[in-house]
């Protein structure tokens, strides 16, 4: 197929991925940017096209990749900036000051809670918290694996229903 058919064949098409653009991205600049990357791959790599096969098809699957791919990059990014006027911090609940007593009072608890733990699961729960691996655990204990990851996960379960939430 030459470039000249390619590219009727293409714009003859086109038109179609302006509503699709629009539902995935729920924004009408967005969806222009989305409709002119997906224009533009399509010609990049044409060659990619067969000839007789549903262009529409090809097309839609390109820009929904580029959406997608677009969604994880700006998931992957840290957005500490809000969009608002005067670009506010967000996050931003600290306490003014901190009260050093409440803390120690909650890692005694948790402390207490941990040393009250049955031995099967204080153990391989302890080996955990240091670091290990779950395999690295069985071997020291020289258990199976399923039976090591239930232990901690027991051994996690009674410490949430141990520790009182402050």
């Amino acid at each position: 197929m030459s470039s000249t058919e390619f590219n009727t064949l293409l714009l003859g098409n086109a038109d179609f991925l302006r509503p699709y653009a629009v539902t995935l991205t729920k924004d009408t600049e967005s969806a222009k940017d989305l409709y002119q990357e997906t224009l533009f791959r399509a010609l990049a790599n044409r060659d990619k096209y067969l000839a007789g096969t549903n262009i529409r098809a090809w097309l839609y699957t390109i820009m929904r990749n580029i959406f997608i791919n677009n969604y994880r990059r700006g998931n992957r990014q840290f957005r500490l900036l809000d969009n608002s006027a005067g670009e506010f911090l967000l996050h931003q609940q600290q306490p003014v000051i901190g009260n050093g007593a409440e803390t120690n009072l909650r890692i005694k608890d948790v402390h207490m809670a941990v040393y009250n733990l049955p031995v099967i699961f204080k153990q391989p729960f302890m080996l955990y918290f240091e670091g290990y691996k779950y395999f690295e655990i069985a071997a020291m204990l020289n258990e199976p694996l399923g039976t090591v990851k239930s232990r901690i996960h027991f051994a996690r379960k009674m410490l949430k229903s141990r520790i009182a939430r402050y």
